[in-house]
């Protein structure tokens, strides 16, 4: 796999972040919005990350746009500042080419500069590629929420995985 360079993502990066996002949506294994999003309504989120909550985009050798990553604050209460939740989209022309395992080593790397201890990942329990990336990576399995959320009338799960990385 080529070099990926990472950066700040700025408001320019907005549409092909939420372009990204979309193309997740169908397959109904990666997010549990189950319609596309607008720039619009995404604007608020992307507000919100900044050096602490980072919002990261990834290049490769020229340039285009290949996925981004962020952290996000965990349940927003101060006592919970030392962790985030970690959110990985991949451009769907990249996807299952080890981009993931990039972007995961960049977020674990990345964190105890920020002052981050604990990394959470939210995965629908049938996302099994994520599940073993995550695995791969020494995430353990901290909680199993069965059946909570509804994709096209059919129930499933969701699993908590966590990575103390101090």
């Amino acid at each position: 796999m080529e070099p990926i360079k990472f950066r700040d993502a700025t408001e320019a990066d907005l549409s092909k972040i939420v372009e990204i996002y979309n193309s997740t949506v169908a397959s109904r294994m990666s997010t549990a919005d189950t319609e596309s999003v607008s720039v619009e309504s995404r604007k608020k989120w992307f507000y919100e990350h900044g050096h602490t909550r980072p919002l990261w985009i990834a290049e490769d050798g020229n340039n285009n746009v290949v996925g981004w990553i962020s952290f996000q604050s965990f349940y927003g209460r101060p006592a919970y500042n030392a962790t985030v939740e970690i959110s990985i989209y991949i451009d769907a022309t990249h996807r299952g080419k080890g981009l993931g395992k990039k972007l995961l080593e960049h977020c674990i790397a990345a964190a105890p500069s920020l002052q981050i201890k604990t990394l959470i990942g939210f995965i629908f329990a049938h996302n099994e590629p994520s599940l073993r990336l995550f695995k791969n990576f020494g995430f353990e399995e901290w909680g199993n929420l069965p059946n909570i959320a509804i994709l096209d009338n059919q129930e499933r799960g969701l699993k908590i995985l966590g990575k103390r990385v101090d």
